[in-house]
């Protein structure tokens, strides 16, 4: 094989076993990190890897260990920072830990859209489910689904039902009340999210639990969707409005 040619074609685990030396069982193994290789022999094998630029097929892998290492991730809603920061965390942790990411993307949080998202993933044959679940709609729609793999919820409540991970927003926005309260705050405005929003939903609860610990009656919560088009409306409201101090 002359030079041009081993520059147009793609390394196959036949090229990496020669150059290390080794069988192609070999170069499997350490691919797919199992036991039973020399240290040499490995650090020989992963040479030659580098080398070649080898990339083991995906497939490939999964017929060997029986595992895709694929996890699926669904997320709802529009792009907003907090999800968005969770799919990028999520990714690298992945990666780190030498899983593949697919991930499904949904607007709408109805049934028939996160039931096609789960049978698109499971066609991929993911190990699990991973749902960021921006809206408590998305949470509904995925409990009628017999998924046969493991889920995992982001969401906020913490009620869910199914196994979750979450930022505890009630507590967040019910200390953030107790300290102005604590400051002599008693006229305290809430610029809320969405009414169908997790994390929304959860921050009312919070700062309607603090105000009521201290016999303070709340005004209505304004409600926004947090686009900038949102935030400038409220900026206007407030600017005008004199009746609070926080």
């Amino acid at each position: 094989m002359n030079t041009e040619d081993s520059r147009a074609r793609v390394a196959n685990i036949f090229d990496v076993a020669r150059l290390a030396g080794v069988s192609h069982q070999t170069v499997s193994r350490v691919v797919n990190d199992l036991p039973n290789v020399r240290p040499a022999t490995r650090q020989r094998v992963e040479e030659a890897i580098k080398q070649l630029r080898y990339r083991p097929s995906t497939a490939a892998r999964a017929l060997v260990t029986k595992r895709s290492r694929t996890i699926g991730l669904i997320t709802t809603g529009g792009p907003d920072y907090g999800p968005s920061s969770i799919v990028l965390g999520f990714n690298e942790a992945a990666r780190n830990a030498r899983y593949n990411v697919s991930i499904s993307s949904m607007l709408e949080s109805d049934p028939g859209s996160m039931r096609g998202s789960v049978e698109l993933l499971l066609g991929q044959n993911v190990e699990a489910i991973v749902l960021v679940a921006a809206h408590r709609g998305a949470l509904e729609a995925m409990q009628r689904i017999d998924l046969g793999v493991p889920l995992l919820a982001v969401e906020s409540s913490g009620r869910s039902g199914f196994h979750s991970v979450s930022i505890d927003q009630y507590a967040g926005a019910h200390a953030a009340t107790m300290h102005l309260i604590s400051l002599g705050h008693r006229e305290i405005l809430h610029l809320a999210g969405p009414e169908d929003s997790m994390d929304a939903i959860e921050r009312v609860r919070g700062w309607r639990a603090a105000l009521a610990e201290n016999g303070i009656v709340p005004r209505e919560p304004h409600i926004g969707d947090w686009s900038p088009r949102s935030g400038y409306e409220f900026g206007r409201l407030i600017a005008d409005d004199r009746t609070f101090t926080a």
